[in-house]
C-alpha cells in the first residue's frame, strides 16, 4: 500500500502542484516541516485511490502531522485544505499537467500531439514487466514480445518469486532495453566492450550471444550488483570498475555497446519522477559527455568494427541529434532494418535508427507500451 501510494503521488506530481497552488492562496506555509510530503500523498489518496478509504486520508495525515513537532500548528490546516479537495473532486487529466511544460514542448515537436497523449497514459498505468530468457522459458506465464523477451502478464508476485529466477533462467529487462545488444552482429567469440555496463542486462546478452565480453562501469557498488547478477545466471565476464573516459584497453574491440549516461526521460513510467528533475541545461550537459564518450569509443574499436550508441531518453539532442554528430565525426551509420526486430517497422527510421517511446504497442499479443530508447549502429571506418 505505501508503495502504491508514493508511486501515485509521484505519477500525479503535476496535477498536484496544480492543486496545491488553487487550494493554498498563500502558498505552501514556511518552516512546515512534513507539511508538503503528508499534503501530496493525502491528495493522492483522497482523490485518485478512493479504495483506499477517504475517511483515512484525511485521518492519517492528521497522525502524520502529529507527530511531527514542527507540523503540529498546522493540523487544522491540512484538515481543511483536505476536506476542501474532497468537496471538489479530482481533475480531469491530460498530458498538458502530467509533464513540465520544457519537456512538452520538445516532444510535441518530436512526436506529435497524439503521441503526447498517449505518453500521459501510459505514465498513469503501471508499467508492465518485461524480462529476457536465458535459455527456455521455465513457465513463467508471459507473452512473447521480440526475439527472447517475454511480457508477465500476472503481477500478483514478486520477481523473485517466479519460476526460474533462483536458477538464473532469465533477467528483468524492459522489451525497449533488450533491443540494443541484439543488433551487435559479431562472430561468434569476438570481443565485446560494455561500456556503463552496470546492472548488466546488456552484458547478459552480450555474452549469450556467444562474445567475449568486458563489461565496465565506474561505481564500485554498481559493479557488485553487476557481478551477482551474472553469478546468479551462471555467466562470466571481465569486470573493470574505472572511468569510460579514462579506460585505455590493451587491445581494441570489435563491438562496442555505449549506453551513455542519459536525461532518462524514456523511464518515466516507472521512474515518473525523472520527468521532473530534467532542465536544458542539464540536458546540454549530458550531450557534451554523450559526445565525449562516442570519441573515446572510436579508438577503442578496430577498423569496420561496431559501435552501438543508444541512450533511455525520448530527448531529440540525445539521439537523433547525436547520431548524426557522430555521423559527422568520421563514424558510418551502418541502419537497422525491420527484419533485425522480427520484422517490427514502427520504431524504425529512414535514417536507420531505432526510435522507441512510450505511445508504441509492443508486437504480438501481450499489448502495452514499452521505454522510450533511441539506437543508432555505427562502423568505424
Amino acid at each position: 500500500m505505501a508503495n502504491r501510494l508514493v508511486t501515485t503521488a509521484l505519477r500525479l506530481h503535476g496535477p498536484i502542484n496544480l492543486m496545491i497552488e488553487e487550494l493554498l492562496d498563500r502558498g505552501l506555509p514556511k518552516k512546515s516541516g512534513r507539511f508538503e510530503a503528508v499534503l501530496r500523498l493525502s491528495l493522492a489518496q483522497l482523490l485518485f485511490l478512493p479504495e483506499l478509504g477517504a475517511h483515512s486520508a484525511i485521518f492519517l495525515a492528521g497522525e502524520a502531522m502529529r507527530a511531527d513537532p514542527k507540523s503540529q500548528h498546522l493540523i487544522k490546516l491540512i484538515n481543511g485544505v483536505l476536506r476542501e479537495a474532497q468537496r471538489r473532486g479530482a481533475p480531469d487529466l491530460d498530458a498538458s499537467m502530467l509533464f513540465p511544460p520544457t519537456l512538452l514542448v520538445t516532444w510535441r515537436q518530436a512526436y506529435g500531439d497524439t503521441a503526447v497523449e498517449a505518453f500521459g497514459r501510459a505514465l498513469l498505468d503501471d508499467a508492465p514487466l518485461d524480462v529476457t530468457l536465458r535459455e527456455t522459458d521455465p513457465g513463467l506465464g508471459g507473452v512473447p514480445v521480440l526475439a527472447d523477451t517475454v511480457r508477465i502478464l500476472d503481477r500478483d508476485r514478486s520477481v523473485i518469486d517466479l519460476p526460474g529466477y533462483a536458477e538464473g533462467k532469465f533477467w528483468v529487462q524492459d522489451a525497449a532495453a533488450a533491443i540494443p545488444a541484439r543488433l551487435m552482429k559479431l562472430s561468434t567469440g569476438a570481443r565485446a566492450l560494455d561500456l556503463c555496463a552496470a546492472p548488466g542486462g546488456k552484458t547478459a546478452q552480450l555474452i549469450k550471444a556467444g562474445y567475449q565480453v568486458t563489461a565496465l562501469d565506474r561505481d564500485p557498488q554498481r559493479m557488485e550488483r553487476l557481478a551477482t547478477n551474472l553469478a546468479r545466471l551462471g555467466y562470466a565476464a571481465d569486470l573493470v570498475t574505472e572511468d569510460a573516459l579514462t579506460y585505455a584497453p590493451d587491445t581494441p574491440f570489435e563491438g562496442i555497446l555505449l549506453d551513455a549516461p542519459c536525461s532518462a526521460t524514456g523511464t518515466f513510467r516507472r521512474h515518473p519522477e525523472v520527468a521532473w528533475h530534467r532542465n536544458p541545461a542539464d540536458i546540454a550537459g549530458r550531450v557534451e559527455l554523450q559526445r565525449r564518450l562516442i570519441s573515446r569509443s572510436v579508438g577503442q574499436l578496430i577498423p569496420g568494427g561496431t559501435l552501438i550508441y543508444c541512450v533511455c531518453s525520448l530527448e531529440p539532442e540525445e539521439g537523433e541529434q547525436q547520431a548524426r554528430w557522430a555521423a559527422a565525426q568520421g563514424l558510418e551509420v551502418d541502419p537497422i532494418v525491420p527484419e533485425e526486430l522480427d520484422g517490427w517497422v514502427a520504431p524504425v527510421t529512414k535514417e536507420g535508427f531505432v526510435r522507441t517511446h512510450p505511445a508504441l504497442t509492443v508486437p504480438g499479443d501481450a499489448g502495452g507500451t514499452l521505454d522510450g530508447f533511441f539506437i543508432v549502429r555505427f562502423k568505424r571506418r
